[in-house]
């Protein structure tokens, strides 16, 4: 059974100084490029969610666009580069895969697993190549083996990893919508179940049947003999929040970390005094049930004076943690990586730290 988050539990969100984002007063873009706009970062990771390094290279993965003056139209045309981090800045190495003839338009958030020899990554396919602009989403994957300098060679042609919505997801597949209320079955993030082996991909997705327009979920897909099945939501925001985004696994001390973003404005109206943040939830093994961390949920916040500062956060095995900049204490779009975090897990409390460089390979 889903676990749901209540409104009871935003109830009780504290924060301060233990879950409080450092405050970025600034767009550092030294390596990357003048004119185009970064978001929505993840790092090439192993089978056990791990940072792992290619050609002896700290590689990541970003969304980026062309800036055309106006932030909102990244979306339309975001595909996904290389970043590398070097020298505690990044790097653009371009396009991860080649212009190919495809039924989608563009490229959304996903997640790199390298296993072995070979590099998966998996992404949503945005939109649809007949007609621009739409706010369709599946599942997809491409592969590539890595070739004698350590890089991917040859990816397959990509594909999609499950077919429809199944019956426990509403299906994204709208043409017009507003960004922010629009359905998601967006952000596959890969998991292996150490307890197992089993396989799991998790996504930001709509709970189906719900009869409110706040029905995120948190959803899941199981890897079985033929291949991905998507399997219930391990925890939903049904009367809560719209948008679940980024949702990704992490297994530490025990326990399995279910981890999301979100935003003020897709809380239901009655809850707004929620900040924007990322949020997560426990559990003692992948069947649940999940519990909020720090009992609210609440990981990490922006400052109450820049509540739109940072966004779309990921963590990885080490607790690492990833974002972008978003707004800065001028109002402009900063589109750049913001600085890195580092979690603090106990069982069901968290905190933040500064991250620490030798943890950045």
């Amino acid at each position: 059974m889903s676990s749901a988050w209540k409104p009871e539990h935003l109830r009780r969100i504290e924060t301060g100084a233990r879950l409080a984002i450092p405050a970025v007063t600034r767009a550092e873009r030294s390596g990357l490029a003048s004119d185009r706009f970064y978001w929505d970062m993840w790092p090439v990771q192993d089978t056990a969610g791990q940072r792992a390094s290619l050609a002896g290279r700290a590689l990541w993965m970003a969304l980026t666009a062309p800036d055309r003056g106006d932030p909102a139209l990244r979306h339309f045309e975001a595909k996904i580069h290389w970043l590398e981090h070097r020298d505690g800045g990044w790097v653009d190495h371009g396009p991860v895969l080649l212009d190919m003839p495809v039924p989608y338009e563009r490229e959304w958030a996903g997640s790199a697993l390298l296993d072995g020899d070979v590099l998966t990554l998996f992404f949503t396919a945005a939109g649809t190549a007949a007609r621009a602009g739409g706010y369709q989403q599946e599942l997809w994957a491409t592969s590539a083996p890595l070739g004698r300098d350590g890089w991917p060679q040859d990816w397959s042609v990509p594909a999609p990893l499950v077919t429809g919505y199944g019956p426990h997801y509403m299906p994204a597949d709208a043409q017009e919508g507003e960004p922010g209320r629009i359905k998601a079955f967006r952000d596959p993030a890969y998991f292996r179940d150490p307890a197992d082996g089993s396989e799991y991909i998790a996504f930001t997705a709509s709970l189906a049947g719900s009869g409110s327009a706040f029905n995120g979920a948190f959803g899941l897909a199981r890897k079985g003999p033929s291949g991905w099945v998507l399997a219930p939501p391990c925890l939903h925001a049904e009367g809560v929040n719209n948008e679940l985004e980024r949702a990704h696994l992490v297994f530490h001390g025990k326990h399995y970390y279910a981890f999301w973003s979100t935003q003020t404005a897709t809380f239901a109206d009655d809850l707004r005094h929620a900040p924007g943040g990322l949020y997560g939830m426990v559990a003692d093994s992948m069947a649940g049930p999940w519990r909020p961390l720090n009992g609210s949920g609440l990981v990490l916040a922006n400052p109450a004076d820049q509540p739109q500062q940072t966004y779309s956060w990921y963590v990885d095995a080490s607790l690492a943690v990833c974002s972008f900049v978003d707004v800065l204490p001028d109002g402009s779009f900063g589109g750049v990586p913001a600085p890195l975090l580092q979690l603090e897990l106990d069982g069901d409390v968290s905190r933040v730290r500064a991250f620490e460089p030798e943890n950045a390979a």
